[in-house]
């Protein structure tokens, strides 16, 4: 297959600027793999397709407040900063990306926070836009963390046009993160919520916990049309024994396993053992899933409706078949489904 298989028209109106208002209410189409067919639902009707010891497999990475906004030293122009992954906790070593790029050179100092809190020396060029950065902090590693967060903002996708708001950073999250270290948030898993959970819970439906540190990679288009010779950056992931053992009983039970997102599903898809089971795993992937692929964990899947060309379209066609998925997405066009991050959201099994 080509990348161009992989295009479609999307009106710029259907990408979500904000997200449901409440979470288990956004928009849910349904598709039936081995019928063929497509149902639209809400997503709270979720619960009506798991029963007892079926498992969903939720990545319970937690979104940091990576977007800064400083001046560069002498000459105050303001510089965007984002923070892509932590280094060397020791010397305070960050890989991001800076805005404007073509200003912020190497030796440069910037400045953030109404007092000039923090200071950042850069320290090395990696990419066009890329830069390492050594804050300057003395302080307490705690401490130093606690600054990041205090002068970050959530880091919203760059599609979305408006300002962010204080309900970002709750709406931005999974209700189950924990595990600090994203820099975008795992969205299918956006759509839980509390009262949802429980239902699934009281109904008996297991949860077992993976944990994938998002970054901006895993959205990035791809830009060669050979789909095959596309490089995916490597991010953190980690399957607890707990997990494992989980999947694998409702493995040889026969259970619905499902991977709630793309990267649930590629930390499984990396930590599968020869024989087909889950292993436990900590360590980094640049998991790669396009057509065609075997997958050996999962056997439904929940996600977001993603955008042209991306990755994350490819597995999820890959996942349910590339004719199905060509059909719902003509369709989720034409019903107004909305896209990307804060978008709806889609069920295969």
């Amino acid at each position: 297959m080509k990348t161009s298989d992989f295009d479609f028209k999307l009106p710029e109106k259907l990408l979500a600027e904000r997200p449901a208002e409440y979470r288990d209410e956004a928009r849910l189409m349904v598709l039936d793999r081995k019928a063929g067919t497509i149902e639209h639902k809400t997503f709270k009707d979720l619960i009506d397709y798991f029963d007892e010891e079926d498992v969903l497999i939720m990545n319970n990475t937690k979104v940091f407040p990576a977007r800064l906004f400083g001046n560069k030293e002498k000459t105050g122009a303001k510089i965007e900063v984002f923070l892509l992954r932590e280094l060397d906790p020791e010397t305070r070593l960050w890989d991001v990306l800076v805005d404007p790029a073509r200003k912020i050179r190497i030796g440069n100092k910037l400045f953030f926070g109404d007092d000039d809190d923090l200071v950042a020396e850069v320290v090395d060029n990696t990419t066009s836009r890329g830069r390492t950065l050594r804050f300057l902090y003395d302080g307490p590693y705690e401490e130093f963390r606690a600054k990041l967060t205090a002068l970050g903002t959530t880091p919203l996708p760059k599609y979305i046009k408006r300002e962010v708001e204080d309900t970002d950073a709750e709406r931005y999250q999974t209700i189950y993160a924990k595990e600090e270290g994203a820099v975008a948030a795992p969205t299918a898993g956006l759509h839980f919520s509390k009262h949802l959970m429980k239902r699934l819970e009281i109904k008996g439906v297991d949860f077992a916990e993976i944990t994938l540190h998002v970054g901006l990679g895993t959205f990035a288009p791809v830009e060669v049309e050979d789909l095959t010779k596309h490089k995916m950056e490597s991010e953190r992931a980690n399957v607890p024994q707990s997990t494992a053992d989980r999947v694998n009983r409702a493995i040889d039970d026969k259970k619905r396993i499902c991977a709630v997102g793309t990267t649930s599903m590629r930390a499984i898809e990396t930590a599968v053992s020869a024989n087909g089971y889950l292993n436990a795993y900590d360590g980094w992937t640049n998991k790669y899933i396009h057509p065609p692929y075997d997958f050996s964990i999962a056997n439904a899947m929940i996600t977001n409706f993603h955008t042209p060309r991306s990755t994350l379209m490819m597995m999820v066609s890959a996942f349910a078949g590339h004719d199905l998925v060509k059909k719902a997405y003509k369709e989720a066009v034409k019903e107004e489904y909305k896209f990307f991050s804060y978008g709806d959201a889609m069920l295969i099994i």
